[in-house]
Parts: structure tokens; C-alpha cells; sequence
């Protein structure tokens, strides 16, 4: 079995990796990237499962974002290597990742994806009926769960980032040779 840990900097070829495998070069085009574009995950809330050997097979981060005029958190992407998807991976991550958000405070969580496998975690489309996502979205497929009960109760609006911002990494600068005066 898998351990779910907090993800690092250092996990960020891995997971990158991981999500390319999962989701492919059409995961950038998704409305769910453009809130995530440029931001960072949520503190506390970007895991990682391993396997015995050290390996990631996992990953799964939540972002901060606005759903209408209520703070929320929008999970996503959750993505599990094709050869532990049999081995519970995702359901421990998904358990795991609420159960943080909800002891971190957080009130309610909006996500994209397929609604029979999120309803076995209480994630419902019927929250997110005055919402709106800022592109294309199967409203079926736009679910939220509320980690505090009315959390979402009249919720109307825009679903938008809100989250802290990544800052671009540097180029590294090389100091030119001193010229001889």
C-alpha cells in the first residue's frame, strides 16, 4: 500500500511527469488550469502518494479559490499511476486531502471530474448550480462538497483564483568578466 505524504519542491519532475502520463498534453487546455495557472497549492494541501519503494504513484492538490463571494478550494488534479489504480491510491488520497482541508478550517471544495467516482466522497452537483467556471465545463461533471454544512448554501458567481502567486522562476544571472581597465 501506498503512504501519502506532503508533496515537495523537489517532487515537482515526478509529478509533472505523472500528470503527463495521466492526462496528457491536453490537460493545459482544461478550464480548471487557468485557475491554476501561475498560483500555488494550497498550504498543507499538495500530496503525494509513494509505494515501498520511494517511487511517487500519486498526487493529488488543492488551490484556493472563490466560488462566487465564499472562500473554497478547487481539488484537482488528482492523477494515480495506471498500475496502482486498483490498489485504493486515489480513494486514500482523496480521504487524506479532505481530511486535512477540513481540520485546516476550509468550508467547501469544488472540483471538475467524473461524478460517480467523487459522489463515494460526498461531492454533489447540485452545490455548484449558481456557480460558473471561467470556460467551457460539462455541468454535470462541476461538483462541490461542503466541508462545513451551508457552506455553500446561495452561492452564486464566478469560480475564481485566489490563491497565492507563483513567483516565475529566475533565469540564473552570469556576471560578465571584468574588462581590464
Amino acid at each position: 500500500m501506498a503512504v501519502i505524504l506532503d508533496e515537495g519542491p523537489a517532487d515537482a519532475g515526478a509529478r509533472e511527469a505523472l500528470l503527463d502520463r495521466a492526462f496528457g498534453p491536453a490537460r493545459f487546455a482544461k478550464t480548471c488550469e487557468r485557475l491554476r495557472e501561475g498560483r500555488l497549492p494550497a498550504q498543507g494541501l499538495a500530496l503525494k502518494a509513494v509505494d515501498a519503494s520511494g517511487r511517487m504513484v500519486g498526487t493529488l492538490r488543492f488551490w484556493h479559490v472563490a466560488a462566487g463571494d465564499r472562500a473554497a478550494l478547487m481539488l484537482g488534479p488528482l492523477a494515480v499511476e495506471r498500475e496502482a489504480r486498483e490498489e485504493g491510491v486515489g480513494s486514500a488520497l482523496m480521504r487524506e486531502g479532505l481530511a486535512r482541508a477540513a481540520a485546516l478550517g476550509h468550508d467547501a471544495v469544488v472540483l471538475v471530474g467524473d461524478a460517480p467516482y467523487y459522489a463515494r466522497f460526498g461531492f454533489a452537483a447540485e452545490a455548484t448550480e449558481g456557480l460558473s467556471l471561467p470556460g467551457p465545463v460539462e455541468r454535470a461533471r462541476f461538483l462541490a462538497l461542503e466541508l462545513q454544512t451551508g457552506a455553500l448554501d446561495g452561492a452564486n458567481g464566478m469560480v475564481r483564483a485566489t490563491g497565492a502567486i507563483a513567483l516565475p522562476r529566475r533565469a540564473a544571472v552570469v556576471a560578465a568578466p571584468k574588462r581590464a581597465a
